[in-house]
């Protein structure tokens, strides 16, 4: 969108600080990563269908490219994940400093444990190692959440950690942060960072998400709103802390049905935290 030059150097400046106006895109060209006949450049994790004796860890899974149920399938052009056995569908690729967008919306069907709580799934990045690293289903990553009203929040899956500005929150039990740019910057964090602002649509309709990110500067936004942002990702490596900047996409079966489509990536010319979208 065109605007004077002195207010883009100005929004440049603010971007470099915290919660910038819109990040910036990328000028490559869009890659698509799903064609909408079938799953090609993909492959599949099948785990398990998680029981309350069962929902960690399970010691016996389905594992790669083994998924009787059509956990994942390819339906009218889009990519469907059912939900009822838990797993992920991985790119063959790995990538660094992308912007990511794609098309997605919710099903109709839910499994245990989702029956009676929010329709869940998640898109992770940076995804890498053994498959089933995180609780015997997912690859290590940073995950961008996909859950009824908490899409875009942040997910530390095995033990990746952010920097963000960030201030305490809790949902019952559980410890989180909350995203407020505001605030002063906390390092190292290995947990779920919620997002601020809620752009989704309603149940059943398409929403637009995207990821920048290139290692240094990780975004998330919602419908075309920024809703957080963190910065140095990292991951432990035989007892260090190093840099993880590349791996792949994942889309995450966990308890809901949704589709998926306009799947696609294109290469960042720049530093993630001063790109336009």
């Amino acid at each position: 969108m065109p605007f004077p030059l002195r207010t883009a150097r100005l929004g440049l400046l603010t971007a470099a600080i915290a919660f910038a106006g819109p990040v910036l895109a990328a000028d490559g060209a869009w890659q698509s990563l799903f064609n909408g006949k079938d799953l090609a450049g993909w492959t599949t994790w099948v785990s398990m269908q998680p029981t309350s004796d069962n929902m960690k860890a399970p010691t016996s899974i389905r594992g790669a490219n083994s998924d009787p149920k059509q956990v994942f399938s390819v339906v009218d052009g889009m990519l469907r994940v059912s939900g009822e056995e838990w797993g992920a569908v991985n790119t063959v690729a790995d990538y660094q400093n992308f912007h990511l967008k794609f098309d997605f919306k919710w099903g109709t069907k839910k499994w245990f444990p989702r029956l009676d709580a929010p329709r869940d799934s998640g898109l992770l990045y940076f995804a890498v190692g053994p498959e089933g690293a995180q609780s015997g289903h997912w690859m290590r990553s940073h995950e961008f959440q996909l859950q009824e009203g908490d899409c875009a929040d942040y997910h530390s899956l095995d033990g990746v950690t952010v920097d963000a500005h960030v201030g305490d929150a809790n949902q019952g039990g559980w410890k989180f942060y909350r995203y407020e740019p505001s605030l002063p910057l906390r390092t190292g964090i290995a947990a779920r960072i919620l997002k601020k602002g809620n752009y989704e649509k309603p149940s059943g309709e398409w929403n637009t998400m995207e990821v920048i990110a290139d290692g240094k500067t990780l975004v998330h936004i919602v419908n075309g709103h920024e809703v957080l942002r963190a910065t140095n990702s990292l991951q432990k490596v035989d007892g260090r802390m190093v840099p993880l900047a590349r791996g792949k996409f994942s889309i995450q079966s966990e308890g809901a049905e949704a589709f998926y489509r306009n799947i696609r990536v294109k290469q960042l010319d720049g530093p993630a935290a001063t790109a336009k979208f």
